[in-house]
């Protein structure tokens, strides 16, 4: 993968600050330690956790740097195995578990205060040619009839409480467009499914592995918040315990950041404390460039378990 620092600095704003995507690709960019072991850092948003999202992109960025640049990732498999603490480093620590003919496997360690917070396995390909087929698109609204003054996501941001907005202004590297905002201002039970078209709020670089890091950056945005739908439930309540538990992509064709990806989102199951979740990232032209499932903790909190202003204490 391409060294991205040079990038970021000469994208930044005339005040000499990052944009939030000029940031995701210096967190991206790992401080090489040795061979097979990496470090990155956390950006400064006031998080109690760093984000999912972060840590898949980021052990991804490591798993890249072991593998001939012959190949691509085609899937990943990772587990979070602890909250991950935003004040301090990750160190990821790379395996070269198999170089064949044609694949390639790593696995990635994400450590933290001496122990693993993260745990992944990713494989890499040749190109290759081979029979074709991707489940067409699902009809949805497309980002130009969404936006404008008129548009949904207009009609919301005059009309929702201020914590919502708050969470749909916060500038972020990946721009969020959802097809309908009923779910954040309602208790309604909704159909289990979820349509949001996502994009880089700024340039990302051409470079293939750098588009996949990115893409599973944001994989990891709205994906478990759908198997709250069916239950009238929103990752704003206080009396739930939302975390991501684990998170699987595939990567199937060529990605483009730069461009709307539509994320399809549905789940077919919650019980026992968790929520399964599947989503397909589509390009604006109906191709089906990757997916992804995830399962969640979605869990009942005690009553008493708040501190005394009312807000959920952070986790043990």
């Amino acid at each position: 993968m391409a060294k991205m620092t040079q990038d970021s600095s000469n994208n930044s704003g005339s005040n000499g600050t990052q944009t939030a995507v000029e940031e995701l690709l210096d967190i991206l960019d790992l401080e090489v330690l040795e061979k097979n072991l990496y470090r990155g850092r956390s950006p400064k948003t006031g998080w109690q956790r760093v984000f999912g999202g972060q840590v898949i992109g980021q052990a991804l960025v490591a798993a890249q740097r072991t593998v001939p640049e012959d190949r691509s990732v085609h899937s990943l498999h990772g587990y979070f195995l602890r909250p991950g603490d935003p004040s301090v480093p990750i160190i990821y620590e790379v395996d070269r578990i198999r170089d064949g003919g044609s694949f390639t496997t790593r696995r990635v360690i994400g450590i933290q205060h001496g122990h693993a917070i993260w745990s992944m396995s990713a494989s890499f390909q040749t190109t290759e040619q081979g029979l074709d087929y991707h489940m067409p698109m699902p009809d949805q609204p497309s980002p130009d009839v969404l936006t404008g003054e008129q548009g949904p996501k207009e009609e919301f941001m005059r009309t929702a409480p201020d914590h919502v907005r708050a969470y749909w202004s916060k500038e972020r590297p990946i721009e969020m467009l959802a097809t309908s905002f009923e779910h954040f201002v309602s208790d309604r039970k909704l159909p289990p499914e979820q349509y949001v078209w996502v994009r880089a709020t700024g340039p990302i670089p051409g470079d293939p592995s750098l588009q996949a890091a990115v893409l599973a950056y944001a994989s990891d945005m709205t994906l478990l918040d759908t198997a709250l739908y069916p239950h009238g439930k929103k990752i704003f309540d206080r009396d739930l315990q939302v975390a991501s538990l684990d998170h699987a992509m595939w990567f199937h064709r060529p990605i483009n950041m730069n461009e709307w990806l539509l994320f399809a989102q549905d789940t077919p199951n919650s019980n026992g404390g968790r929520g399964f979740t599947r989503g397909s990232l589509y390009s604006a032209d109906g191709t089906l460039v990757a997916s992804c499932t995830q399962e969640g903790l979605i869990r009942r909190r005690d009553p008493q378990y708040r501190s005394q202003s009312g807000m959920p204490k952070k986790e043990a």
